[in-house]
């Protein structure tokens, strides 16, 4: 899938990832992680449908952090407060404990298969970090599960702002010590490019069109929107001259 707005990206020195979903399977890793947890306990449920509404309570929870009804937390702390939720609508009972370590399967999530080639490939010609809303502790462990060759870890904890706030793609742009030009936002998810774009940064689009599993509707994605648009990781370095 070749893109004619590569040409756009020339002056790009850093590539900033989204992660959950644009680097990493986290439906099909938390899904596995579900049917191991109800095996050990023995219990039945429809493990997919968990593994849906537990990512679906992430957003109105930033939501509520963005507007004050809760102060600056952790997305670990997010993910805890939902999963809590959401055993108790399931009659589930288990200890703190096991909360928690169920809790950190968002800290084990696989890649997508051509996640770690591709990144290798880009970190020869550009510098490579993460972008997520997820917490450092929890991208740092992910990477060392998955074998993601970041060159650093930022994340939106360090500006205590969430995307699609425009203080965490300055903020990034900042830490790297480039112009927010010279950034560009790698990321399954149009809303995500759209905001970085707002905040003056570069834009690359590839889409993961099983994130939500099989079946789920394309985003919608006018032509010549976004700078590159990639099928995977190694088609973005090809198309990048990594």
């Amino acid at each position: 899938m070749t893109s004619a707005c590569a040409r756009n990206l020339t002056v790009t020195k850093a590539l900033a990832f989204d992660v959950f979903g644009t680097v990493v399977d986290w439906r099909s890793s938390i899904v596995a992680e579900l049917e191991a947890f109800g095996e050990r306990h023995g219990l039945q449920r429809d493990w997919r449908a968990f593994a849906d509404d537990w990512r679906a309570g992430y957003a109105p929870a930033m939501d509520r952090v963005r507007r004050g009804e809760l102060p600056w937390t952790r997305i670990d702390d997010l993910h805890r407060a939902i999963l809590v939720e959401l055993l108790g609508a399931a009659d589930i009972r288990v200890g703190a404990d096991e909360v928690d370590e169920l809790n950190r399967a968002w800290h084990r999530l696989d890649p997508w298969p051509d996640s770690v080639a591709g990144l290798t490939r880009l970190k020869e010609r550009f510098v490579i970090t993460t972008l997520s809303n997820g917490n450092v502790s929890l991208l740092t462990n992910m990477a060392k599960h998955a074998g993601l060759p970041w060159d650093c870890v930022i994340s939106a904890e360090l500006f205590r702002h969430y995307k699609p706030d425009r203080e965490a793609y300055l903020g990034c742009a900042d830490l790297l010590g480039v112009a927010p030009r010279e950034l560009t936002l790698v990321a399954a998810h149009p809303s995500d490019l759209r905001a970085a774009r707002g905040a003056g940064l570069g834009t690359a689009y590839v889409p993961r069109p099983l994130e939500f599993g099989p079946g789920r509707a394309p985003h919608a994605v006018s032509d010549g929107e976004f700078d590159v648009v990639a099928a995977d990781f190694v088609d973005l370095a090809a198309q990048l001259g990594a």
